[in-house]
């Protein structure tokens, strides 16, 4: 399968909610094969249809020699909270300490269709947070607390790569997540 191209912020599908996925073909099984060697060749520990420009709720990941793919998923979030550096491929080399539930349960489809559940804490349980957030056009800055997300939004006006997005006349949009922190990062 072809490696795509990463989509980088300031381009307006990563910021708008994909739609559910209805037909369970060889298209779908495709485009989990894409975002696998797209992933692992960035490398990556996770990336969502929407990073390649398909607007569809599907996503990948690599944790602890594990890969794993999820379609249309629905989280459970622990209310315990875990910090940690945190970064994203369409942010190439910008981490920032991000809240995030420690346990997460995802549940939703494989690409056959069949139901599937995926536990996970700590690292996996970020990655199931971060991807779903690509789903929902949630970005990993926009749980940023205030003073971390402007020195995000200095580094990123000063990198290589966001001229590519600015020269294409698209402008970043920055949302706050709709979800709760209880009380962390904000």
């Amino acid at each position: 399968m072809p490696i795509q191209p990463i989509r980088y912020f300031g381009d307006p599908v990563l910021t708008t909610p994909a739609s559910p996925v209805t037909t369970f073909d060889k298209e779908l099984r495709n485009l989990v094969a894409d975002l696998v060697e797209t992933m692992q060749d960035a490398p990556g520990a996770g990336l969502a249809a929407p990073q390649i420009g398909v607007s569809l709720r599907v996503f990948v990941w690599d944790v602890d020699d594990e890969v794993g793919h999820l379609i249309n998923p629905t989280l459970d979030l622990s209310e315990e909270m875990q910090d940690g550096d945190e970064g994203c491929l369409s942010f190439p080399s910008l981490a920032y300490n991000t809240p995030r539930a420690l346990r997460a349960v995802a549940k939703g489809f494989n690409m056959h269709g069949e139901p599937v559940t995926v536990e996970g804490t700590e690292f996996l349980a970020r990655a199931l947070q971060h991807e779903t957030d690509h789903l929902n056009g949630i970005l990993f800055i926009d749980k940023l607390s205030d003073a971390d997300r402007k020195l995000a939004m200095k580094e990123i006006r000063e990198s290589e790569w966001f001229g590519e997005a600015s020269n294409a006349g698209v402008s970043p949009r920055i949302k706050i997540s709709p979800h709760s922190t209880n009380g962390l990062g904000f």
